[in-house]
């Protein structure tokens, strides 16, 4: 779901290219992203999904009261709204419709959301699927008279959930699917120190891999395809390049989930830490 918002969110920026708020009256406490068109907020997009399709899918899998989820839901995704007026980078506007973007997509997917979720863990078609669309909609990406972060952060993305695609595809091959013990949906567990020691040393030890993993794909296919297209690979306005920029982000990223969903697991059972 963040992904297929994400992806809405960035390509209707470059294509209806609304400006973001001038600089006075805001303050803009960002720089990387001033090349960015404003309309609408993707943050807010993200925000909302993220939340939402929580609160949605969690009930059929743990206990909770309903209530306290859409509160908590409705906090964070408006707290990540009023930070993008707060941070001067958009408009009450382009948050409003970054919030509205992701929750039509939602009304209009939810029916199908558990149809998505067999055939993505059991077709045999998912892994081509969520490797060659998402790579082939990279490249397409609307073009722009000048370069923006927009192409670059949706190859991320791609890149991150077709990795996670494939990866849950593969666990459920494989029959390691990690479910929680029980009939579903299970009771929360307890806050106990010992719960918080061990969901701490995952969180370290899954940061580190992930970082490791980022570093190393990220080095060998920048140095790969610098070489195939003979530039310096400390060229940045090189790496900007779409023959460079999306595969070396599709293939770092592919990675970064591949390694997330399949190897991080296992390491975790190696160390008794799941």
């Amino acid at each position: 779901m963040w992904a297929l918002v994400m992806y809405i969110g960035q390509v209707l920026k470059d294509v209806l290219k609304l400006p973001r708020p001038l600089s006075p009256p805001v303050v803009k406490l960002e720089s990387r992203v001033e090349a960015e068109y404003g309309l609408p907020s993707t943050h807010a997009i993200a925000a909302t999904s993220i939340f939402f399709t929580l609160l949605l899918s969690a009930p059929s899998r743990v206990q909770f009261q309903f209530e306290v989820g859409l509160l908590v839901a409705v906090v964070m995704s408006g707290l990540v709204c009023l930070s993008r007026l707060y941070t001067g980078m958009h408009s009450a506007l382009d948050v409003i419709c970054g919030a509205l973007i992701s929750a039509v997509v939602m009304l209009i997917t939810y029916p199908y959301w558990e149809t998505f979720e067999v055939l993505q863990l059991t077709s045999p078609l998912s892994p081509i699927v969520a490797l060659a669309l998402p790579l082939f909609l990279c490249y397409t990406y609307p073009e722009l008279d000048h370069y923006s972060t927009t192409r670059g952060d949706t190859t991320t993305i791609f890149g991150s959930a077709a990795g996670c695609s494939v990866g849950y595809w593969v666990n459920e091959q494989l029959g390691e699917t990690f479910e929680p013990q029980g009939v579903l949906p299970v009771p929360l567990p307890s806050l106990t120190l010992a719960g918080l020691a061990m969901g701490t040393a995952r969180f370290t030890l899954g940061v580190a891999a992930l970082v490791l993993t980022r570093q190393v794909a990220k080095t060998v296919s920048l140095r790969v395809l610098c070489s195939w297209y003979r530039v310096p690979v400390h060229d940045r306005e090189a790496r900007r390049r779409k023959e460079i920029e999306v595969p070396y982000k599709f293939i770092t990223y592919t990675l970064v989930g591949l390694v997330n969903c399949i190897v991080v697991n296992r390491f975790f059972i190696l160390l008794g830490l799941l």
